[in-house]
């Protein structure tokens, strides 16, 4: 059990999204749009929706997973 965490835990620290990018997620939101903008980034990420401007907060691993591309990523590297 502690391998599955441990690899679960490894393979979220390899993406490579950063603060400000535009990203795409697997599920649309109830709003119809599929575009998110990350606006803080920790152990968990909160993410924020650019057609309704609501923001939810996901834990780092599950957003590594949810998480289907980068749109745009963030001018500032």
């Amino acid at each position: 059990m502690f391998q599955t965490i441990k690899r679960e835990r490894d393979s979220a620290m390899k993406q490579d999204f950063a603060l400000h990018d535009i990203v795409e997620m697997k599920k649309n939101h109830p709003c119809g749009e599929n575009r998110w903008k990350i606006i803080r980034m920790g152990a968990d990420i909160r993410i924020k929706c650019l057609g309704c401007d609501r923001s939810i907060m996901i834990p780092r691993v599950q957003f590594a997973k949810k998480m289907k591309r980068i749109i745009e990523k963030s001018e500032n590297v």
